[in-house]
């Protein structure tokens, strides 16, 4: 990413943020702080004024060695493809190269001379290398395709797969906008520079250079045109690619943050109209897409005005070399035919020249796209699995573990986020026993989710241990450690597609006995049978097609299905009426009997019938017990009942 100009207080809190960055995220302290700094700028709240700056010729030249070497590791297996497209191309570029020659016989000796016999053989000759060309121009340009979207769909997969390995804390640095553009459009763009490659690249140089050779072939002196053209046309093209290359990095950068503020807009849609803030977004986006306007708007200028400057040099070679080459024919130093060739050959270095102009106008946007991929597939997950075990999504996710019921176990447990001044947790001690059920209350923002968190790894503890049937849980492949619990987590989500196949993602092979089974159980039975397709009821994204507490009891029906060892409920009941949330505590206390079970609640009477009950305070452990034992022996849970008690008079 480009640098940003901030302020002093502002680089402080991005050099902050570097040093806590995942070990092996940048190679410098320097470029975190860039990275840190540069996702800051995204934030329009912050009221930094930020001003994206030009990279130097170093970054644009890094850019440009990345995307070699991404491009080089996606054509594993692909060689034989890649080797053919250079034998097509160069035998494209010799019959090319061929034809003005020929042109330039059948003029001299066939038609000057007034031997039929030879405009016969050639103009023969002329129609085999014409059909040679096309063939393997057209052979090139296929197999060239083929290889390029092959180069794609790998690439796309890779940042995919990868991105499925980060955690929530690596997501949160690139930003969910930002990670969706580098899959998406990222990826586009470098498969848009493959394609040029694989059907320009080789034939434009072989042309140029062929066609400066043989030029000179036919004539040198008139050959000094193009000692003169070639040069200045190469310098066109650098000055142009040169400012290009910050444009395009630029414009990658806010096409990231327009799409943010556009999503966010979309997700907050009735947040925004409940407060009558529609103006205010209107403008926080326009200005957004202004610049992104002026910035495509900019780049598309320079690539415009690449075409006719190029133009304007080769008519006045064109010109120069009709003049020149008229005066050496009249003074019985060249043949018209030569003349003919010599344009013919000027017109194939223009063509070699366009075809490589082509590809450098893509190749800064791709080279930019290919840093950000590159920050993508570097990242090492914050949350590392042990030596020895694949960071890729598992094929068969928890194959072989145990599904016996098994008992957790924090020891000393803390956590940080990283740069922050205090602790979210200190301190946490507890057991939780198979058929059991252990609560965890308190007030907002005491550390309860990220407690739950701490458990399938979306965040890693900073001090003490956290065991789980005997075994550290960061000696547990990840996979393997998550496919021993089913999670229920605080914000229902579901998936597109049909109800069946969000409840399918907790076990794949489940029959729709058993679907109906675990429905019954979540008490979903009083909308399901309103439902004309059952089980093949389409869901929106997210679950929009269905109410909170729909959403929720169908999460607990995908968690049921897991049948694991250890379920985790975050909050999972807040959206139920209390007769729904009676008999569902009911059936699951059947369901889950044997397991080991960890709830977070806000209210207490969704929880005082647990076993046990973990009092959080700021991040801290201050009391644990049954429900009667809390109301007798801590003030801060008796605190909490007597006020939901008051607020549940007042209704």
């Amino acid at each position: 990413m480009a640098p940003y100009s901030l302020s002093a207080g502002s680089s402080q809190w991005a050099a902050k943020r570097a040093d806590s960055a995942p070990a092996g995220w940048f190679s410098t302290r320097s470029q975190a702080v860039t990275a840190a700094e540069s996702d800051l700028a995204y934030n329009d709240d912050c009221g930094l004024g930020v001003k994206p700056l030009a990279p130097s010729s170093a970054q644009a030249f890094t850019g440009g060695i990345l995307l070699v070497g991404l491009m080089r590791r996606q054509l594993a297996g692909q060689y034989a493809y890649v080797w053919a497209i250079v034998f097509l191309q160069l035998v494209q570029a010799a019959a090319n190269l061929l034809l003005p020659t020929v042109n330039a016989a059948i003029i001299d000796d066939g038609i000057v001379a007034g031997k039929p016999e030879v405009i016969s053989r050639l103009g023969v000759l002329m129609a085999v290398i014409a059909i040679v060309q096309a063939a393997s121009a057209i052979a090139a340009g296929y197999l060239g395709a083929v290889v390029a979207m092959r180069t794609g769909h790998r690439l796309r997969a890779e940042v995919f797969t990868r991105i499925q390995s980060l955690s929530s804390q690596d997501v949160a640095l690139f930003g969910t906008q930002s990670l969706t553009t580098r899959a998406t459009n990222d990826v586009q763009q470098i498969q848009a520079f493959a394609v040029l490659v694989f059907t320009m690249l080789f034939a434009g140089p072989a042309m140029g250079i062929g066609g400066i050779v043989l030029a000179v072939q036919q004539d040198v002196a008139l050959s000094l045109v193009v000692i003169v053209i070639v040069p200045l046309l190469l310098l066109i093209m650098y000055l142009i690619v040169r400012r290009l290359i910050p444009l395009y990095r630029e414009g990658q950068d806010l096409l990231d943050r327009s799409g943010g503020i556009l999503r966010e807009q979309i997700i907050g849609a009735d947040v925004i109209r409940a407060f009558v803030r529609q103006g205010h977004e209107v403008r926080r986006f326009a200005e957004t897409n202004a610049g992104l306007t002026a910035n495509n708007l900019q780049s598309a200028l320079l690539v415009a005005g690449m075409l006719p400057m190029i133009m304007l040099v080769v008519n006045t070679s064109s010109v120069a070399v009709v003049w020149f080459g008229g005066h050496r024919i009249q003074a019985g130093l060249m043949n018209l035919g030569a003349l003919t060739a010599f344009i013919a050959y000027i017109m194939q270095i223009l063509l070699a020249i366009m075809m490589s102009m082509y590809v450098l106008m893509t190749a800064p946007r791709a080279a930019v796209c290919a840093e950000r991929i590159q920050a993508v597939l570097e990242t090492e997950p914050s949350v590392p699995n042990p030596a020895g075990h694949s960071t890729a999504p598992p094929a068969q996710p928890g194959a072989g573990l145990p599904k016996q019921p098994a008992t957790l176990a924090f020891q000393g447990v803390a956590f940080s986020y990283p740069g922050a001044e205090a602790p979210v947790l200190a301190d946490i001690t507890f057991t939780a026993a198979p058929g059991t059920t252990t609560a965890i209350v308190g007030a907002t923002g005491s550390g309860k989710t990220t407690l739950l968190n701490l458990i399938p790894r979306f965040l890693e503890a900073t001090k003490g241990s956290i065991t789980l049937a005997g075994h550290d849980i960061r000696d547990m492949p990840v996979d393997q450690l998550r496919a021993a619990m089913a999670i229920v987590p605080q914000h229902s989500h579901l998936f597109t597609g049909t109800i069946a196949d969000n409840l399918r993602m907790a076990a794949p092979d489940a029959a729709d006995e058993e679907l109906w089974a675990v429905l019954e159980a979540a008490q979903t039975m009083r909308f399901m049978r309103d439902l004309p397709r059952g089980l093949a009821t389409p869901v929106g994204q997210g679950g929009a097609s269905l109410s909170g507490g729909q959403r929720q009891r169908l999460c607990i029906a995908r968690a049921l299905l897991r049948k694991a060892p250890l379920y985790l409920f975050d909050d999972s009941f807040s959206a139920l009426d209390y007769d729904t949330d009676t008999r569902l505590r009911q059936a699951l206390d059947q369901a889950l009997a044997p397991a080991t079970v960890i709830i977070v609640a806000e209210r207490l009477s969704a929880v005082e019938d647990a076993d046990r009950i973990l009092v959080l305070d700021d991040g801290r452990l201050v009391a644990q017990g049954t429900h009667q034992e809390l109301l007798e022996t801590s003030a801060t849970y008796r605190e909490i009942a007597e006020s939901q008690l008051a607020l549940d008079g007042t209704r």
